[in-house]
């Protein structure tokens, strides 16, 4: 049943407002999960008549936030033909890849030189509480653990004073989200992600710069190279064109 909400009213108050904006807030932040953890597939067609029966919304705060979600370039308007989920590619990781080692290395060098001791501490803290659960990683906790894992990077950057600089890598890092959680299920793709984050740990805290950077950019290069190398034996291929419907999709876990 459409939400009130929806519905265009003279008399609407500042909490109808406010409960709408929650709702879109909470459709949003769902569907964008569902996304990066591969429930809805690269290249899903996303009915609105189907979606907002699983997350319990009407269909007008539905579409503001799958149109949030195409901003966010996680989702592809189509016209008048609706909306897909953005496929994926290599050519694109590579990209992102790429623009992930000219932002965060600077970053990095950055955060190293002005980072006081608020930054150490909650640089320290954030390594701590994502270490307890990737040594190894359970597919239990994969959820918890990636939550820290933006957690720790967002930590690691920052000492550095730049509030767009973080609003960009919060944008790519999603994006790379998509990709490392395709590598953590490969055959043969064996990684031990926990030495690859105490080695930048361990140089960003002893104010080593140039050890620190290479650290960080193995770590990153690290993903597009397990896929790239998975594509060309033909172990996997890449998940795109899936046009399921939303059941479909949703079921995958």
């Amino acid at each position: 049943m459409e939400s009130s909400l929806e519905m265009d009213s003279p008399v609407a108050t500042d909490s109808d407002a406010g409960a709408s904006r929650t709702l879109i807030e909470r459709a949003y932040a769902q569907l964008r999960n569902d996304i990066i953890e591969g429930r809805h597939l690269p290249g899903d067609k996303l009915r609105v008549e189907h979606l907002k029966l699983h997350y319990g919304v009407g269909a007008g705060t539905l579409r503001e936030a799958i149109t949030r979600l195409v901003s966010d370039a996680l989702v592809t308007a189509e016209g008048q033909r609706g909306f897909r989920v953005t496929p994926i590619t290599l050519e694109e990781l590579e990209d992102i890849t790429q623009l992930r080692l000219h932002i965060e290395l600077e970053a990095l060098r950055q955060s190293i030189r002005h980072g006081g001791t608020a930054w150490r501490e909650a640089l320290r803290h954030s390594y701590e509480a994502m270490s307890a659960l990737e040594q190894p990683i359970q597919r239990e906790h994969r959820p918890q653990w990636e939550a820290l894992n933006m957690r720790f990077h967002a930590a690691l950057l920052s000492g550095q004073q730049s509030p767009w600089t973080q609003k960009v890598l919060r944008m790519l890092s999603r994006h790379s989200e998509r990709y490392r959680r395709y590598t953590m299920g490969l055959a043969g793709a064996a990684r031990d992600v926990h030495s690859e984050h105490s080695a930048i740990f361990e140089a960003a805290m002893a104010g080593q710069e140039a050890r620190a950077a290479l650290a960080l950019e193995a770590h990153i290069r690290a993903t597009p190279d397990l896929l790239a190398q998975a594509l060309r034996s033909g172990s996997f291929t890449l998940p795109n064109g899936h046009d399921g419907g939303a059941g479909a999709s949703i079921a995958l876990e």
